[in-house]
């Protein structure tokens, strides 16, 4: 299982800086430093729910946790107004909690991509490949080296935003994010162990959950594209609303007979796909040249279609 373990410790950083448009193709060495946190956040969620008996009930709740904690006490791009440059300020001003110091919107964002793309679809997709997604990928041993490789990695991070922004969060600002990590994984670990009931009817095909949730995502990300002057606050609540549907819909089906391993990697697959082109417009705002980040999409988009030709043969031959 240890090849597993080295696939997803890479595909995660993979989907969730380079894919995404965030790192040029160019800078290959960012990969051994955003791996450790991605890969090894990944990683640890997977091994933790499974190794306990739980299922994606867990590793959802988990992948939420992940994400305030990187975006929180690791980078604190939730509070940073001038993050990576940008004017973050401005940006989710109409939004803007002052009792949190950041926006809902803001919380939104990181709460889409990073329990979506950086967490759930790698481990969807390498599951895939897996006969049985249940068992652990690492040894008694394993789990410790992966623990501390990510918190050296994701520490080492934490000092280089430090060291290059100047900025550090309130006590206040760290102590809510803790609170609302540590409620996360309490609640996946209460999640995990309910059981799951059964309904009526057949799952639709795995063709119709990619086309759902490739229209789901993609839908998320047309924010970015609304003309100047739409009400903020009615598109957060709209996001609300989104979140919600697909999160019911996703329940329902998974819990109708037929359900099986090609609907689960439909699922990631049409997520991953929407990171396809969003990648494309997204390195272009990261000022990364037109060329490297054409070249970059083109490859990316050939790169996911073999991944995925390949982990649908292997799930449909594995079928649950």
């Amino acid at each position: 299982m240890v090849r597993q373990a080295i696939a997803l410790f890479f595909l995660a950083p993979l989907v969730g800086e380079y894919l995404l448009g965030n790192t040029p193709v160019t800078d290959v060495g960012s990969l051994f430093l955003f791996a450790p946190m991605y890969g090894g956040g990944a990683l640890l969620i997977r091994e933790v729910a499974r190794r306990t008996g739980r299922g994606w009930a867990a590793i959802v709740p988990f992948a939420a946790a992940y994400a305030l904690l990187e975006e929180g006490p690791i980078d604190m791009m939730l509070w940073n107004p001038a993050y990576g440059g940008f004017d973050l300020a401005a940006v989710y001003s109409e939004t803007y909690v002052p009792a949190l110091g950041t926006s809902v919107q803001l919380l939104q964002d990181v709460l889409t991509m990073h329990p979506v793309w950086s967490i759930c679809v790698p481990i969807a997709i390498v599951e895939a490949f897996c006969r049985d997604r249940t068992q652990p990928w690492l040894g008694k041993a394993g789990l410790p080296v992966v623990a501390v490789v990510f918190a050296a990695g994701s520490a080492a991070l934490c000092a280089m935003q430090i060291a290059s922004t100047g900025f550090v969060a309130s006590a206040g600002q760290l102590g809510w994010a803790g609170a609302a990590v540590a409620g996360l994984v309490a609640l996946g670990f209460w999640l995990g162990r309910r059981p799951v009931p059964r309904r009526d009817g057949a799952a639709p095909a795995p063709a119709v959950v990619g086309v759902a949730a490739f229209g789901a995502t993609s839908l998320v990300w047309c924010r970015e594209f609304l003309p100047d002057g739409v009400a903020q606050p009615a598109v957060a609540a709209g996001w609300c609303v989104l979140v919600a549907a697909a999160v019911a819909l996703v329940f329902r089906w998974c819990r109708s007979a037929g359900w099986g391993a090609p609907h689960r990697l439909a699922l990631a697959a049409g997520a991953l796909v929407t990171y396809v082109w969003v990648g494309w417009f997204h390195a272009r705002d990261m000022d990364i040249p037109r060329t490297t980040a054409l070249l970059s999409t083109i490859g990316y988009a050939i790169a996911v279609a073999a991944l995925l030709l390949a982990a649908f043969k292997r799930a449909s031959a594995h079928r649950i």
